[in-house]
């Protein structure tokens, strides 16, 4: 495991970041190891955005970075908003993390991650040389009949859920890119979803 230290056995996934090697470096006993700094690529959004049809549209035709859905790892277990889901991302920041030491850095589709303040105080955030924020948004009655059409197992047909859902799209419409760090936004209104995969691509290569 990444977070026990090679020297004296402790778990410690605060292990200190010296930037030089880099080098982590364990809290108890100051060992030092090696590790890979890379970024990190995160794309959110509201439901109904085109996250999965777009991270689909990339799998097997972008060999720059490890293209994954946040979705595979989610369990009843990780549905804590009182801390704002916390483990769930500290979970998945600790796979990008390790993925990132075969030389590949991760891009990460996933409604919340697409919020820095989700990221930027978890644990595992100090091991990736930088974090990238885009969201992908569309317009209110656009997203609305997109909620409404999916199937009834998405559970996505309450009047609250949607509600959330349009307060969370035009939260990110609208304040996000202003934030610090800002987050990039793709509007898929219009345009079919290869073409907001390409752009979701140019996106990354102009930050590798």
């Amino acid at each position: 495991m990444f977070s026990v230290c090679s020297e004296c056995g402790e778990y410690r996934p605060d292990q200190i970041v010296d930037p030089d090697g880099p080098y982590t470096v364990c809290p108890e006993c100051g060992h030092r190891r090696r590790f890979r700094s890379l970024p990190l690529f995160l794309v959110g959004g509201a439901s109904g955005c085109g996250k999965s049809a777009v991270s689909h549209a990339l799998l097997g035709e972008f060999d720059e970075v490890v293209v994954l859905d946040s979705d595979i790892l989610w369990r009843p277990e990780f549905d804590q908003p009182d801390d704002h889901y916390r483990e769930f991302f500290e979970t998945w920041l600790r796979m990008c993390k390790s993925i990132g030491q075969s030389g590949r850095p991760v891009l990460l589709f996933g409604c919340g991650f697409s919020v820095p303040n989700n990221i930027e105080s978890c644990v595992e955030r100090r091991f990736f040389s930088a974090v990238h924020y885009m969201a992908l948004t569309c317009d209110a009655g656009v997203l609305l009949r997109r909620l409404r059409n999916r199937p009834a197992w998405r559970t996505n047909s309450s009047s609250e859920y949607q509600v959330a859902q349009l307060e969370f799209n035009r939260w990110m419409r609208e304040e996000a890119p202003l934030g610090d760090p800002p987050v990039s936004l793709i509007d898929t209104t219009r345009g079919g979803v290869l073409e907001a995969a390409s752009s979701v691509r140019s996106w990354v290569q102009g930050r590798l």
